[in-house]
């Protein structure tokens, strides 16, 4: 539980500071397309974040480890996901960009498994 929401406050300034930096630091330095895909990962980023957040915070309500998995799978996910996109959309080197979709798939499992414990223990 603490070390998701610690995790959670962590994720939440590196979106700030990353969106920051996208914003001033990459403009007139990467194609429109790659600021594009800065922006996406910051969102995504932020959102998992949030769910992240909730997940830690639910955890001292809902104690199984469908809960532990959800926040590993946003963990994951952001990792993957945001994080091949911040490689991608500087470098332009393809193989970063197949990396995402796996993130998008933990994403994908840490809502189902979040879903099925809310369901299963609320």
């Amino acid at each position: 539980m603490k070390l998701f929401l610690i995790l959670a406050a962590l994720n939440g300034f590196l979106s700030v500071a990353l969106g920051a930096f996208g914003a001033h630091g990459l403009e007139g330095k990467v194609s429109e397309k790659g600021l594009e895909q800065w922006g996406k990962a910051v969102d995504y980023q932020m959102f998992h974040t949030m769910a992240l957040f909730v997940t830690g915070l639910l955890m001292s309500k809902i104690q199984t480890g469908l809960m532990t998995g959800a926040g590993w799978f946003f963990i994951v996910g952001i990792i993957l996901f945001s994080g091949s996109l911040y490689i991608y959309a500087p470098t332009g080197i393809k193989t970063f960009a197949m990396i995402t979709p796996v993130g998008g798939l933990a994403f994908l499992i840490g809502w189902i498994l979040l879903g099925y414990a809310i369901i299963k223990f609320i």
